[in-house]
């Protein structure tokens, strides 16, 4: 065998093994501080050469691209008593290790088990059946310790089982007279910061306290029975499309920072479309002058952001009416209060169309680019109440001042845009601060680097972000390549901390 054929079948062999041995590591797809980026390093190969002579190249061989690491997987199948208040649960967990630390431990959020009698595990187990017993759960956090360490870029499987008994209130996870709601529902895996641990935070009252990475959700769901002890059937508004049948509900929702569902006997559907997406809204049949209003808005929002901001990633929206106050936003689904419906006039001058703008908002600013929203909740809330006068200046241009001066200037609003949600039991003290604050930050922003510089800096940042966590310090980072202008002085008038 000459020398061409010798490294000829070397090169084969080297392909071949390459195929089998699975990706290498890609860069870390989360961006919370400390993450850092590995590039696969490719083995080079000598070049052929004939005997005598000195090696030279000859067409280079092409180099692989590395798969992207999937998502986390999670499979759920629920059974819901509705009138019981009362799931059974069985879930498989498939989470990736997309970062460059190994990790010794996985820890679960259990949202229900922060209720008295709310959360039942009746299993925990390996992928291979075997019982996990290696763990801790207290409050809301299950840590199960790993007998082996694990890798970047591998995965681990587990399995549970569980049931939940619902609280009675008026909220985003809970029942009412009216509606069954199922908001992080289910236990979870936060994002992992390396060097500080899972990213986890306690509730407070003025805002939200969770944190999410984006994995993949394939739900199925069964109504035992699908009608009411009044004997209504019952109807699921979710964060994704049904492709399932009457008895049994089956979701599949990729990229998602969440799957939230909600359920009731009396629920009147509309639907409309914008592109490929199909916008449903649900609602009480108690205002029915309100309900188409609700849903346009959504859609209008939606078709304006996906323009402004890059494609709305999902193939539904769902806008629900809530049996509680305020809105309320989760991946593919936005909840409305009934208050916004009750007390709609009209017109675009009214808290439904506000609000409805804010939420789909959110559809980027929390759903694509994640935030720590207990530490850092600026990065989400004053973004999208920043996005409402997007929405105004497009479709109602002669109502912009009327939006500023009714959102933001009434309340003569003060406070450091990045408070935490523990600086304050006040809501509206919190929101004068995030809220309000942040988005006359964001303006004077616009005003002072230009609205080209602006606009092009949220698209790098919105693309620069999406499925990752972004923090206060990457946003003024990113800032930086879009201007030279001296931004002290908003730092000191809106900042506390910068």
């Amino acid at each position: 065998m000459n020398i061409n054929r010798i490294w000829r079948f070397i090169i084969i062999i080297f392909l071949a093994l390459a195929a089998c041995t699975g990706n290498p590591t890609e860069p870390v797809v989360d961006g919370s501080p400390g993450a850092s980026e590995q590039v696969a390093e490719i083995p080079s190969i000598p070049p052929e050469s004939t005997p005598g002579s000195s090696a030279t190249p000859t067409t280079p061989l092409p180099t692989a691209t590395p798969e992207p690491l999937p998502f986390t997987q999670y499979n759920l199948s629920a059974n819901l008593d509705y009138d019981n208040h009362h799931l059974r649960v069985d879930e498989q967990i498939a989470y990736v290790n997309r970062f460059d630390s190994p990790l010794s431990n996985l820890l679960l959020l259990v949202e229900p088990n922060r209720f008295p009698g709310g959360f039942h595990l009746t299993s925990l187990r390996w992928s291979d059946d075997q019982e996990i017993t290696d763990y801790t759960f207290e409050g809301a956090e299950l840590i199960i310790t790993l007998s082996e360490t694990l890798k970047p870029s591998e995965i681990v499987h587990l399995s549970l089982s569980y049931e939940l008994n619902l609280p009675q209130q008026s909220a985003p996870y809970g029942y009412s007279e009216r509606q069954t709601n199922l908001s992080d529902w289910y236990p979870y895996i936060p994002p992992y910061v390396p060097g500080a641990g899972f990213l986890v935070r306690e509730p407070s009252f003025p805002g939200e306290h969770l944190a999410y990475d984006t994995a993949d959700f394939m739900v199925d769901i069964q109504l035992i029975p699908p009608y009411s002890a009044e004997g209504l059937p019952l109807t699921i508004a979710a964060s994704a499309l049904d492709k399932g049948d009457e008895d049994q509900h089956t979701y599949r929702l990729e990229a998602a920072r969440n799957f939230t569902w909600s359920v009731s006997d009396q629920y009147q559907v509309l639907t409309t479309t914008v592109g490929d997406v199909q916008v449903l809204g649900y609602s009480f049949p108690y205002h029915t002058s309100s309900d188409e209003p609700a849903l346009q808005t959504t859609a209008d929002a939606l078709a304006l952001y996906s323009d402004l901001f890059g494609p709305y990633p999902h193939e539904s929206l769902s806008v629900v009416e809530a049996d509680f106050l305020n809105g309320m936003e989760y991946e593919g689904l936005n909840f409305l209060s009934h208050a916004f419906y009750d007390y709609f006039t009209g017109t675009p001058e009214n808290n439904l169309v506000i609000i409805a703008a804010h939420e789909v908002a959110h559809q980027w600013f929390y759903g694509q680019v994640g935030n720590d929203q207990a530490l850092e909740p600026w990065l989400d809330e004053a973004l999208c109440t920043y996005s409402e006068s997007f929405f105004y200046k497009h479709y109602y241009p002669d109502l912009l001042e009327w939006w500023w001066d009714n959102r933001v200037r009434f309340h003569e609003p003060t406070g450091w845009v990045d408070s935490t949600i523990y600086d304050t039991n006040d809501f509206k003290v919190y929101k004068d601060a995030v809220y309000l604050r942040g988005a006359m930050f964001l303006e004077d922003l616009k005003v002072l680097i230009g609205e080209e510089a602006f606009n092009a800096f949220l698209l790098d940042y919105l693309k620069q972000y999406t499925y990752k966590q972004a923090t206060t310090n990457g946003f003024f980072a990113l800032l930086e390549n879009y201007t030279d202008a001296d931004l002290n002085g908003l730092l000191n008038e809106y900042f506390t901390n910068r």
